[in-house]
This record gives structure tokens, sequence and C-alpha cells, in this order.
């Protein structure tokens, strides 16, 4: 597992006998993103597809929304005073012609694990115009196919089988097919990995696709979901209400509390096929 998991030493009480033993972690560590070389951002995250991260993170901020737009990626030298590269710093330079991000992006403070947006200043500085519309995507999905997918996403989960503690993000095509999956101690993060998968790959806007999360699903995860174009966000837990309010608005599909054969559908549930 790398840098994703670590041990520590715990005392297991409530059974017969107290145990002292390892017990497996997920580990957290903070990422700064950089953009030419100028701090833009800091989220702790569980370290693994931290270029896939920094992508997601830039389509989510409407920095970019094409692969050809992101020249080159690298770590820079860690915080050290040896000056050792600790792998926590990652420098993005953008292709020419296109724009650095908004001064205004630019955060004094770091973004916590359960909150990407803490910080901004108003719920109008979240509403990042997106590139894509959602509303006009022929996406249909059966009940059928809804109700088998946070399964095939736990199955998926190889960090959490060892640790417990991290949420997922997944993107499946309409038929079930599973493209990616992703874990984070940070919700956001999963998400943005995902996208930055997709974008690396050409893939984005996502078109006719779901994505999965595994846990709520927050403003945050609709808007980053409406920036990378996809029509349904699904969640194994609650939606908020600025979720719907923005699914609603984007034209997307929210879709939360799917569990087993039962699902709410809150928005544009026209693309859900019983």
């Amino acid at each position: 597992m790398g840098r994703t998991t670590a041990r520590r030493r715990t005392l297991r009480l409530g059974g017969l006998t107290e145990v002292e033993r390892p017990d497996t972690l997920v580990v957290e560590e903070p990422l700064e993103i950089r953009v030419g070389g100028r701090p833009l951002a800091v989220t702790m995250r569980t370290p693994g597809h931290d270029m896939e991260l920094a992508a997601g993170f830039l389509v989510s901020e409407a920095v970019v929304g094409e692969r050809d737009e992101v020249r080159a990626m690298r770590y820079c030298a860690g915080a050290t005073d040896e000056g050792v590269n600790t792998y926590n710093v990652l420098d993005v330079d953008l292709s020419p012609g296109v724009a650095a991000p908004d001064p205004s992006l630019e955060r004094s403070f770091y973004t916590t694990s359960s909150c990407g947006l803490c910080g901004k200043a108003s719920l109008d500085a979240v509403r990042t115009q997106t590139r894509y519309d959602v509303g006009t995507d022929p996406l249909r999905v059966t009940t059928q196919v809804l109700s088998s997918l946070p399964d095939r996403l736990r199955e998926a989960q190889q960090v959490f089988d060892k640790t417990g503690g991290l949420h997922a993000a997944a993107l499946f095509t309409a038929t079930g097919e599973l493209l990616v999956l992703r874990e984070d101690v940070g919700r956001h993060n999963a998400v943005d990995k995902v996208v930055g998968w997709a974008l690396q790959g050409g893939r984005v806007p996502l078109r006719e696709t779901v994505l999965l999360v595994s846990g709520r699903a927050s403003f945050e995860l609709t808007q980053k979901a409406w920036m990378a174009g996809l029509p349904l966000l699904a969640a194994v837990s609650a939606p908020s209400s600025l979720a719907v309010d923005l699914a609603a608005e984007a034209g997307m599909t929210l879709v939360g509390f799917l569990r087993g054969a039962t699902m709410n559908v809150y928005t544009r549930s026209d693309r859900v096929v019983r």
C-alpha cells in the first residue's frame, strides 16, 4: 500500500482480556498545490494519485477543463531543513495561453479533509461557471444498475479493507462497468482524484457516466461533478439541501440513500429507468 497506510500501537478493550497490538491506519498528510510556482491551496489527503488530485482540483476551480491545458506536473523539494523532497508539494505548469488562477482563489489556510470549501467567502464564490451543459446529457440508467453500484464500490475499496477509515468515489458507465475508483481520507479529494484521472485520459467532460460517493452528497461534491460534466451523482447517504438545489440548477440527476433496491431521486428522475 506504500504511504497510504501506517502502523501504530493500540490497546484493544472490551473483550475478555485487554490486548495491545499494532493497528493499520490510513495516512493523512498535507499536499500543497502550486501553479507556476505560486501556492494555490493546501489539502489534507491520503498520499497516492497526487497528480490526479491536483488536476481534478483545477477542474473544480475552473482553471482547466481539457487535458492539453496542463503542460506538466512535478514534485518540489519538501519543507525539511535539508531540502529533502517529501512529495507533499506539487507544482503544475499550465500550457501557453491558459490563464493562471484568479488570485482570489489563493488560500492562506489549509483545506481540511472533511471540507474542501472551508473559508470560501460566500456561496456566490463557489458557484463557479462550468464549461459543460449536463442538462442535455442523454444518460439513462436502470434502477437495477444503480442498485448494484454500492456493492461494486465496496468490493473495490482495498485500503478501506485494511483501515476502515477512507472515503471512496467511483466512476461507472450506464451499464454498471467500473471505470475507476479512488480512495482518500477526504471525500472531496477522492472525487478530485477521479476527475483528475478522467482529465488526464481526455475523458472530460464525463458524459453518460455515473459518479458514486461512499458518504453524503454535499454542495461541494455536486459542484465538482457539474464542473466535470457529470450528469448523475449518487450517494449511499443523504444529500444536503444546497446539493439538491445546485443539482436542479445544473440539470443533474442526484440520487441519495442508494442502499440495496431503494433510493431517493431528488432531481432529473427522467434519467432513472424503472
